[in-house]
């Protein structure tokens, strides 16, 4: 055949490729493409190869690529690219090293090559080899390649390489929004929020994912305030919020008790479309439960169409949370009874609702549940939630013996469960105990010291208050200030104790007095009418009935 015909032919199967869809497709023109003894053209086998990308179809797309017996550099890109899509990085690698081994003059790495390599080096985490990859980059003369130096960047700052990162930020010659947020996700995912705001802030163009990626640094690392002055910063601008800056935000709201900005946000996205998305809900359902509306988060829950098992897992930890056990466990069964699997978030809430509830025995059943019908193996909270149901119920013995033979180290949250358990139930043995092992992992922690000597004040041993009160002063241990917030406006305000930095904390101060004036009054006319009531006033009838709720109380 002549080579324009077979330039024509190939023309005509490229012209079929962009309509196929289906891989029964795919095969039938494959099957044309090797009855007229074209199937080692690299140009047909490349767009059949991004056909197979497209529809995912990563074996078909091995066994063509296998056939050829000369890949080009075209056809290695395309088998590259598409097990880079489709998450098949380790295979990605190994056809490029296949490249480097067999290159010819046609098929040397490119400037459409190292992208797809670099990126299946950070799907792997596998910095060495990324640094490797980055030397071969330079070799081939691709490293002023600013797709290229974007995917480096990416790359390093996944594997935590920030100082490679920098390296190559700063030796660009030409840096697109993509290279600056790159980098300041990098610097987000570390945690290092202020070297993320600097560079957020000297970057000449910013879009949603650059707001995104800051709100969501910030809520992770646990800085709720800057994350919503960021979210504000942003509409202040111009920048309509979308789905996934909405998701990061949410969580800010939740643990802030911003109830205000949740309640427009949800408003915002009924009103875009956006509650037809289970994460929104998902989130928002979170945010209420979080800000004490319980009611609300369940109709919401109840409104949605299709309930994943965040959706299950979030509403049970609410129910959980708000002291309502026993509907926490009602809808787990419903969760049950609807097919959904729970995961290891779920039983969290599960067992945590049957602590708050007292249903102790039930709980200790779920645990087993989970271990035996859902082969979930406990995390360290779980055993959190089992030492603190047989804390509760008074089996103290039981609780340490679980500790002991925990898999897992018990952290300092478990045994100041113990030691909480102890408290309720006096007994002073078994709080030793786990004094001694908080005293090992939080020594400074002052609430730890309180606990035993209240233990000891209850039970009468004047010495032990003594002796623990000496030890918190030769520790010079101080007490953690206390921390609220208030949302006032749309504006969540923090105090902290013995905080005056604030400008209106003496006008606070002086709100405060007149309050505690006023209870010491109500405090001075209730004694006068309990005195009066004694002396069979007029008013007794009105004492006694005081006297009979005391009692009943």
């Amino acid at each position: 055949m002549g080579t324009i015909f077979i330039r024509q032919l190939e023309n005509r199967y490229v012209a079929s490729l962009k309509s196929c869809f289906r891989i029964a497709q795919l095969k039938k023109i494959h099957a044309h493409v090797v009855k007229l003894s074209l199937s080692q053209s690299n140009f047909l086998a490349t767009k059949m190869l991004d056909s197979c990308d497209n529809m995912g179809y990563v074996g078909y797309a091995t066994l063509l690529f296998q056939q050829l017996l000369h890949p080009n550099n075209f056809s290695y890109n395309a088998i590259i690219r598409t097990y880079t899509h489709n998450r098949h990085h380790s295979l990605a690698i190994t056809i490029f090293i296949q490249m480097l081994a067999h290159s010819t003059k046609s098929s040397f790495p490119d400037k459409f090559t190292f992208p797809f390599v670099v990126k299946s080096c950070a799907g792997i985490l596998c910095h060495r080899l990324g640094m490797q990859i980055h030397a071969v980059v330079f070799k081939f003369g691709c490293n002023s390649h600013n797709i290229t130096e974007n995917a480096l960047i990416d790359m390093y700052t996944k594997c935590g390489n920030l100082t490679n990162a920098c390296h190559v930020f700063d030796e660009m010659t030409h840096r697109d929004v993509v290279s600056w947020n790159s980098l300041i996700f990098g610097y987000a995912k570390l945690g290092q929020m202020k070297s993320a705001r600097k560079l957020f802030d000297e970057m000449p163009f910013r879009t949603i994912v650059s707001w995104t990626t800051m709100i969501t640094g910030n809520a992770r690392t646990g800085c709720y305030g800057d994350a919503l002055d960021i979210f504000r910063e942003m509409q202040m601008v111009g920048i309509e919020p979308d789905e996934i800056s909405i998701i990061a935000v949410l969580p800010a709201c939740a643990q802030l008790g911003a109830l205000e900005v949740g309640k427009w946000i949800h408003m915002y996205a009924d009103k875009n479309g956006f509650l037809q998305k289970t994460g929104i809900c998902n989130a928002l359902v979170e945010m209420y439960a979080k800000c004490g509306c319980i009611d609300e988060a369940r109709s919401l829950f109840d409104q949605l169409v299709e309930k994943d098992v965040i959706s299950w897992s979030t509403m049970i930890g609410g129910l959980a949370n708000h002291g309502k056990g026993y509907a926490a466990i009602q809808l787990f069964q419903e969760m049950q009874k609807a097919q959904v699997t729970p995961n290891e978030i779920t039983f969290l809430g599960v067992l945590l609702a049957c602590s708050h509830a007292g249903l102790w025995d039930e709980g200790l059943k779920y645990f087993d549940v989970m271990r035996v019908d859902y082969h979930i193996e406990p995390e360290i909270e779980h055993y959190g939630c089992v030492v603190d149901l047989l804390g509760r119920s008074g089996r103290l013995g039981q609780a340490l013996d679980t500790i002991l033979k925990m898999p897992i180290k018990p952290d300092s949250r478990i045994w100041n469960s113990l030691l909480s358990s102890c408290r309720i139930h006096r007994n002073l043995e078994i709080a030793v105990i786990a004094m001694q092992q908080l005293l090992e992992l939080e020594p400074e922690e002052s609430g730890n010291y309180v606990l035993l000597a209240n233990i000891y004040a209850e039970l009468g041993k004047w010495e032990g208050v003594s002796n623990i009160r000496k030890l918190i002063r030769n520790k010079r241990i101080k007490k953690t200030p206390g921390c609220s917030s208030i949302e006032v406006n749309n504006v969540v305000q923090e105090f902290v104790s013995a905080d005056n930095s604030k400008p209106f904390s003496q006008e606070v101060f002086e709100i405060l007095e007149g309050l505690a004036l006023h209870q010491t009054r109500t405090s001075d006319l209730m004694e006068h009418v309990e005195d009066d009531a004694d002396n069979s006033s007029p008013l007794v009838k009105f004492g006694n009935v005081g006297n009979a709720k005391s009692e009943n109380v």
